[in-house]
């Protein structure tokens, strides 16, 4: 299983959506700081997940809930 994941930020509460097929060590892998995109925002807590089956599926909705819709969808019925 492939996991999309949102993470929100403890230092300015900003969102961070990215997609994993383990999500407790790319979790780790963040607030570790040993990822460039949010390791001067750590320290990040997990706000939702989704599984879904293969990789490309993942890769599809997480670049989704990087759009203005899938922004909105994740305020109005995920987070």
């Amino acid at each position: 299983m492939w996991h999309v994941y949102i993470l929100k930020s403890l230092k300015d509460n900003e969102l961070y959506i990215g997609s994993t097929n383990h999500i407790q060590r790319r979790i780790n892998e963040h607030n570790s700081a040993m990822v460039d995109s949010t390791k001067s925002r750590i320290p990040l807590t997990l706000e939702a997940y989704i599984a879904v089956r293969n990789k490309a599926k993942a890769i599809d909705l997480e670049q989704y809930f990087k759009t203005g819709s899938g922004k909105a969808i994740l305020q109005r019925r995920i987070l």
